[in-house]
């Protein structure tokens, strides 16, 4: 292996910044892909609201497809890089192999799993649009974009759920490259459909479609290239039961994850639309929409740490671990804090880019400032919840996945619009109540369970050096 690609060599903040930085960039540029979309939809001329509200009632479906590639995604990846790590301490060829294995197995999932969820979704969505809150204004908008969008579900699968494997082996400039060829081609298609062609949504989701296809070719091209220090190999794929298991177990937190989004974001909008109607289920699409744009840098950072870690505890590196905790929980409290004060200091000009409606703008100001209160603190869950995922620890993972959005959001979203004198306010004071809740239980578990135990695992090594060089 190449010394860039040992992560257990080298100042520790550097590793993850020279990782972290490309898939900053990556992650920003990710989001472009639907946030581009909701951009241009919400200024169709005499139909920016309701267009850009169906579109928003497609976010569970799209952050369900989001799921399953983190459930193989995010648990191939800490396996593939503990693997890769283990092969510096003396278990050689047997470790380099079940790296391969885990990465084509994984390969495997997402694609079989891609078109099951395509034919699926395409079966059942007018029911579960009407379900998520549609009314028969919104519906149409939301059927044009999905009935095409599902189209590139397969695309979607290689693009999210393949690219780790591209950043675990040290390639985060390759990593980088997928998601920015296929955003700026999103970029450029989007006008041209939605108002040169007239397009309008189906425009929107078919620059988006044609956008994951040639990102996902490049994931294919890079993994089957002469650069890569793992190859995909077709004739190798089909994975035993055993590593599926394994895959499963330690990527299910992050199924989860996005599942219970999927969930939060149903609960959301149903509630919405019954205190509110839609409007309100326009202003959550905004809100989502510069979340997404507000955390993808601490999802670059948590991203890029995820194979440090693993890797450094794979070879037996317990103070590099530790070092790995501490930087990131630095710089992703430090980050949300200097954006929450930019959110409560110019929430019109964020509010903007998206839709210029008067309506919609003055209601969403009042709503931001309760929705990223104290956001900051949910930093401190993701900063924790990729601690445990690196080092297998999926039990510990899923439960505070669950925590936050299933015990504390989905019931306070339920139960708060129905408090006198809150109404809609209560479904976005449940996230903020739920940022210091979840976000801390998290942070304070990690601290006392991984990093003490990352301590005494760090004594009995200085311990034992010692003993060895007095022998």
């Amino acid at each position: 292996m190449k010394a860039t690609n040992d992560f257990s060599k080298g100042k520790i903040s550097a590793i993850i910044l020279r990782l972290g930085l490309p898939m900053v960039l990556a992650q920003l540029v990710h989001v472009l892909y639907n946030v581009v979309d909701r951009m241009f939809i919400g200024h169709i001329p005499e139909a920016s609201v309701n267009a850009l509200t169906g579109v928003g009632l497609t976010f569970p479906i799209l952050l369900m497809i989001t799921a399953f590639a983190n459930l193989f995604g995010t648990g191939g990846v800490p396996l593939f890089s503990m693997a890769r790590g283990a092969a510096k301490t003396g278990e050689g060829n047997a470790a380099l192999q079940r790296a391969s294995s885990v990465m084509n197995g994984t390969f495997f999932m997402l694609c079989a799993t891609g078109v099951v969820l395509t034919v699926l979704v395409l079966l059942v969505k007018k029911p579960c649009l009407y379900l998520f809150g549609a009314s028969d204004v919104t519906y149409t908008y939301a059927n044009d974009y999905l009935s095409i969008y599902m189209f590139g579900t397969v695309f979607v699968m290689i693009s999210l759920g393949m690219n780790g494997f591209i950043n675990a082996q040290g390639f985060s400039g390759k990593g980088m490259m997928t998601v920015l060829i296929g955003a700026l081609l999103n970029l450029a298609l989007d006008p041209l459909f939605i108002f040169v062609l007239n397009m309008g949504v189906k425009g929107a989701a078919l620059a988006t479609v044609i956008s994951q296809f040639v990102s996902a070719m490049w994931v294919i091209l890079f993994l089957t290239g002469k650069k890569t220090l793992f190859k995909l190999d077709f004739r190798r794929m089909l994975p035993s039961w055993k590593l599926v298991r394994e895959i499963v177990s330690l990527g299910i937190a992050g199924f989860i994850m996005g599942f219970t989004t999927s969930a939060v974001q149903v609960v959301c909008n149903a509630m919405l639309s019954q205190f509110g109607g839609d409007l309100f289920v326009g202003v959550m699409t905004v809100i989502n929409s510069i979340r997404e744009i507000s955390f993808a840098p601490v999802n670059g950072i948590t991203s890029a740490s995820n194979p440090v870690i693993g890797f450094n505890y794979g070879a037996g590196q317990y103070r590099r671990v530790r070092s790995a905790i501490v930087f990131d929980t630095v710089v992703c409290v430090g980050y949300m804090s200097v954006v929450w004060l930019l959110l409560m200091l110019f929430p019109r000009f964020f509010i903007g880019i998206f839709n210029d409606d008067p309506t919609l703008v003055e209601t969403c100001v009042s709503s931001m400032f309760i929705y990223f209160f104290g956001c900051f603190m949910m930093s401190l869950q993701m900063a924790g919840q990729t601690v445990v995922q690196a080092l297998g620890r999926a039990k510990q993972a899923i439960f505070f996945s669950l925590l936050r959005k299933v015990v504390i959001v989905i019931p306070l979203t339920l139960l708060l619009p129905r408090i006198p004198g809150l109404g809609v306010n209560g479904v976005f004071l449940a996230e903020a109540i739920s940022n210091f809740l979840g976000g801390a239980a998290c942070y304070i578990t990690m601290l006392c369970t991984v990093w003490r135990e990352m301590k005494k695992k760090e004594a009995r090594t200085v311990a034992s050096g010692v003993a060895e060089s007095h022998a």
